[in-house]
């Protein structure tokens, strides 16, 4: 195979383009949307948007490329069927892909309006931290809530430089930002915790998931926990822009759905609950971001 052809099957597992662009296009556009609304700013130009998600296209590769470099001898030894320990593609090629999008984000940053780069800045000295695990490895995996505190930490910074897109230019930080940036962190907790909610057979030895580490049942009652606070924030934001009651009715119709596969997982962790589970916290952030990001425009379109 070409280089081509083994990057494009390296994407598909580790990096799917075809749900990771639509959802980031959205987390980023409604990022700067929100902070608009807050300060009851117009939109900015297009470029803002444009801006938006190639930074977050550029970060969140970076964050994948960091984990290879990062779980390689973990990879190698219980996970060898994945793109790198398998021989699909070398792991510079991936850490040399990862570093070329530095320059691509900076540029687009510097493009947009410099002082956004500080906080470029910011975002890339916490996924340097991340990387080696504040380096203290040993000490934060023995501790599985720090280790996911320590993780999703960087969901809030990368909101606070998304949000930056229209705030640094636009006059300042709005009132209010920091119930979207908690909403940012619960939500990166809702997607951790439930991509690793696994039917028995697929729990690998030397390999973490919350369903080993505290039982189907425990984890997907503390997934759900983070669903609710994620609720509760995401209608606290829909409050301050105006549309609070509205987002708590769709909201609690999503939050259907995710108790129903919630209960589904809790009576029988197969694998086809697994993948619902994925595939719900993966929906349910969707829907956050959509909701807190799209709606108060779609009201005043239709008032």
């Amino acid at each position: 195979m070409t280089l081509f052809e083994r990057l494009w099957i390296y994407q598909a597992e580790r990096f799917p383009l075809k749900k990771t662009a639509p959802l980031l296009a959205v987390f980023s556009t409604a990022s700067i949307c929100v902070s608009a609304q807050l300060a009851d700013r117009p939109l900015p130009h297009w470029t803002a948007f444009l801006t938006g998600f190639v930074l977050a296209m550029a970060i969140f590769f970076q964050m994948r490329a960091c984990d290879e470099w990062k779980d390689a001898e973990d990879d190698r030894r219980y996970r060898p069927d994945r793109p790198i320990p398998r021989g699909l593609v070398k792991q510079s090629t991936i850490l040399k892909l990862g570093a070329s999008t530095v320059p691509i984000a900076a540029v687009a940053a510097w493009l947009w309006h410099p002082p956004v780069l500080w906080l470029l800045g910011l975002v890339w000295v916490w996924l340097a931290a991340m990387t080696v695990e504040v380096g203290a490895p040993a000490w934060l995996k023995a501790r599985p809530i720090l280790y996911l505190v320590s993780h999703m930490v960087i969901m809030p910074l990368l909101d606070l430089l998304l949000t930056s897109v229209e705030w640094l230019p636009g006059g300042g930080a709005p009132d209010g930002l920091w119930l979207f940036l908690a909403l940012s962190f619960v939500n990166g907790c809702v997607i951790e915790v439930g991509r690793k909610l696994w039917a028995p057979e697929n729990e690998i030895e030397g390999v973490d998931s919350y369903s080993r580490l505290w039982g189907p049942r425990k984890a997907v009652t503390v997934w759900l926990a983070f669903v609710l606070l994620s609720f509760a924030l995401l209608v606290a934001v829909g409050f301050a822009t105006g549309v609070g009651w509205i987002t708590a009715g769709l909201g609690l119709l999503a939050l259907a759905g995710c108790a129903v596969a919630a209960r589904s997982y809790i009576t029988a962790p197969t694998q086809a609950a697994q993948d619902r589970m994925d595939t719900v916290a993966g929906l349910w952030v969707f829907f956050c971001y959509a909701t807190a990001g799209f709606l108060p425009y779609i009201v005043e379109a239709c008032a």
